[in-house]
């Protein structure tokens, strides 16, 4: 039994008939953000101007933090990092997310939608769920830095109605 299972791994012929397994390409943007991901990284997460996601998906094993840095001036996200454990199409989703968020305003980076990021990476339907855990998390990161900043906020109150 051993045997006929290393043969048919290694490929050697045996007396059975094999299945024959098709390898499974991902499109050369999944290879590209998965070679060469950018904006990988984090920052000090008790920082007020970081917002942190952290989402993960257990049926496959996939977690993926996000975090991005505002200005709080402006509004606007001006810088982005990432960390992802998980497959490449989650890294590269992952990847993607973050060079999409940087320069625009947190209102607009809600509108990012998982089926974008999909569709921008060619994803196969079975990594769909990767692409929904990056939009996922860029909704958790804006919202973590809006509960910062509410209560910076409440905290600045109390201090002055003190």
């Amino acid at each position: 039994m051993l045997r006929l299972v290393a043969k048919r791994i290694l490929g050697t012929p045996t007396a059975s008939p094999t299945v024959r397994v098709l390898p499974r390409f991902y499109h050369e943007r999944v290879v590209d953000h998965y070679n060469n991901p950018r904006n990988v990284g984090s920052f000090d997460k008790n920082d007020p101007t970081v917002g942190t996601g952290l989402v993960g998906a257990p049926a496959c094993g996939d977690v993926m933090k996000l975090q991005i840095r505002v200005d709080d001036k402006t509004g606007k996200i001006v810088d982005a990092r990432f960390k992802t454990f998980g497959c490449g199409s989650a890294i590269a989703s992952s990847s993607v997310a973050t060079e999409w968020v940087k320069g625009k305003q947190m209102e607009e980076v809600l509108s990012i939608k998982n089926t974008e990021i999909a569709k921008h990476l060619s994803l196969p339907p079975v990594k769909l769920h990767c692409s929904m855990l990056a939009e996922d998390a860029i909704k958790a990161a804006v919202k973590d830095y809006e509960a910062k900043r509410t209560k910076a906020t409440t905290t600045a109150e109390k201090a002055a109605n003190a």
